[in-house]
């Protein structure tokens, strides 16, 4: 009795991007355009199968679950199923699980559809998707589909003609900005400036990634801000990236390469490393133009590179020395008779 009692004490504590995750499609942040479009979709119910289709973490699942919440109503949970990457998603699923729940009779409200969301459609093998036409067309009578994916030039053409496809670009940083405020509000997270520009700056877009952060720092560390935040995200830090753009923009060699071999001495990999000089070199307004793109050229083949398997440090230390030339005097590499 002891022990139930203690265990019942312990407090769970949700995941803040499921505690906050948005039940109605106004409080979805970011694609405004999209968004009024799936409103006038759950006002009139006449709703189409629908693609989702954008980067990870900007709200895709979520618009989709607000859609059917706001169509059914008090009946979501009769009229729903969800399918996702996790589950298996060959023919026979196809088959057998959604051919059985589209012909389910369910009470709906009236001119309404049972809905199958399938998170993740992209990964489906070809053989589901064709298996998945054939039923889209049979029960289009009482069920919609509405799918999410990262791309939809993976999902096969016959099924995107049957589809109203709807494209989700990256949130804005003031987007992501604004909600982590409203979250360090509700949570009472103590925070400074450049810890949230931290954040921004590690979810690339992503509001999901922003809000694990967020957490991942605040029950670390108790204090978000910059050195907290890199650290929980184990990123290369951008000042020190930054103070290498710097010296290889003065053509400092030595200096660009103590910097660099810090950071491969504190053990980042050398994509990590790669990825966080593009970004930073992306935004550095110190650069002019031109030289911003002949470094993002050189980061480019250097990034390509590494990708086919060449990480070492050797590749990015040949990379700054290329960088450094750029901004070198030809005369220092001529040739002495």
């Amino acid at each position: 009795m002891a022990a139930s009692s203690t265990n019942s004490e312990v407090p769970y504590e949700l995941p803040w991007v499921e505690k906050y995750r948005p039940a109605v499609l106004e409080d979805v942040v970011g694609n405004e355009d999209t968004i009024d479009r799936l409103k006038v979709i759950a006002k009139e119910g006449n709703c189409p199968h629908i693609i989702i289709s954008g980067l990870p973490g900007i709200g895709k699942t979520t618009s989709i679950h607000c859609l059917a919440h706001a169509m059914l109503g008090p009946a979501y949970k009769e009229g729903v199923l969800e399918l996702n990457a996790s589950d298996e998603r060959g023919i026979d699923v196809v088959r057998n699980k959604i051919k059985s729940f589209a012909q389910k009779k369910v009470t709906l409200p009236p001119g309404r559809h049972k809905i199958i969301i399938l998170d993740e459609a992209d990964s489906m093998t070809a053989g589901a998707q064709q298996a998945l036409r054939r039923t889209m067309e049979i029960y289009s009578n009482t069920t919609r589909f509405a799918l999410a994916c990262n791309q939809s030039n993976k999902i096969i053409e016959p099924i995107q003609s049957r589809c109203a496809i709807l494209r989700y670009s990256k949130l804005t940083d003031d987007q992501v900005m604004r909600r982590l405020l409203e979250l360090c509000k509700m949570e009472k997270v103590a925070y400074n400036e450049d810890g949230l520009k931290a954040l921004i700056f590690t979810c690339e877009g992503d509001m999901r990634q922003a809000i694990n952060n967020l957490q991942s720092t605040h029950s670390g560390f108790g204090f978000v801000n910059a050195e907290n935040v890199f650290k929980v995200c184990d990123q290369p830090h951008p000042l020190i990236v930054q103070d290498l753009v710097r010296f290889c923009q003065k053509g400092n060699i030595e200096r660009a390469m103590s910097q660099l071999n810090k950071l491969w001495n504190d053990g980042y990999a050398a994509v990590d490393i790669i990825v966080t000089i593009f970004r930073v070199v992306k935004s550095f307004d110190e650069l002019p133009e031109y030289t911003k793109l002949e470094y993002i050229k050189e980061i480019g083949f250097t990034h390509m590179r590494i990708l086919e398997g060449v990480g070492t440090l050797v590749q990015l230390a040949g990379l700054v020395a290329r960088l450094c030339k750029m901004n070198m005097k030809p005369e220092l590499f001529k040739l002495q008779p």
